[in-house]
């Protein structure tokens, strides 16, 4: 959580300097403003403590009512005034440290229903910090993937492989970390690209957060195509 509270504070001083034009302006994430990506972000904390409620009580609490009602929640809330998306991100942001502190030890061991599937309630906590890093860089006023830490970059690389080794639609392809013999493999290594870099650029790249220019492929040739990230 000390993680997730410093990322939480660097999210919410870029917050604080949008006035409303600039929250109306596109982000990168396509069909949505900046506005969409911090209300999904109240959204996403809110949805957190509702799963963290569930392991804590045993009862059967999903993260969201159902995806059209988030969906509609962060339409509903994009459009707000600068103060009051400012006001719902820190409070909601609070909302989720107290459901975090109120889990007993036991509470951890529980499976929780998530938006995609069962989670173990270990992961919710990688799960905001991840939220909140990643869509900080979506809202495109100064955060960049290299602001991420190197501890951050790899752990993200290990998740998001992780879940594209089971999709069929994932090329083959060996991740090489700069200056360290470390590497991920999703597929078959056999003949796959070795793709290497910086853990950040590596993560920026695979999560659709970078153009991977810094990269390097061995054998020579293009970049593989990865297929879209959650």
């Amino acid at each position: 959580m000390g993680e997730v509270d410093a990322a939480t504070d660097r999210l919410l001083r870029t917050a604080a300097r949008f006035d409303a034009a600039e929250l109306a302006a596109d982000s990168p994430l396509p069909g949505w403003t900046r506005g969409h990506v911090l209300a999904h972000l109240a959204r996403n904390a809110d949805g957190l403590v509702n799963v963290l409620t569930a392991a804590r009580t045993g009862q059967r609490i999903p993260m969201y009512a159902s995806a059209a009602a988030r969906d509609a929640d962060i339409a509903a809330g994009a459009a707000r005034p600068p103060e009051e998306h400012l006001a719902d991100l820190r409070h909601s942001a609070d909302r989720f440290a107290e459901a975090v502190a109120a889990m007993p030890m036991s509470a951890w061991a529980a499976t929780v229903e998530m938006r995609l599937g069962p989670w173990p309630a270990t992961m919710l906590v990688w799960c905001r910090l991840r939220e909140v890093e990643v869509h900080h860089v979506d809202l495109a006023a100064g955060y960049r993937p290299a602001d991420w830490s190197e501890a951050f970059a790899h752990r993200l690389l290990h998740d998001v492989t992780s879940g594209l080794s089971s999709r069929a639609d994932t090329p083959a392809l060996v991740l090489r970390f700069d200056g360290s013999r470390h590497e991920l493999v999703v597929g078959d290594p056999r003949g796959a690209p070795v793709v290497a870099g910086p853990a950040t650029d590596l993560a920026a790249w695979l999560t659709g957060r970078g153009d991977g220019t810094t990269l390097t492929v061995t054998p020579d040739g293009p970049l593989p195509t990865p297929p879209e990230w959650i």
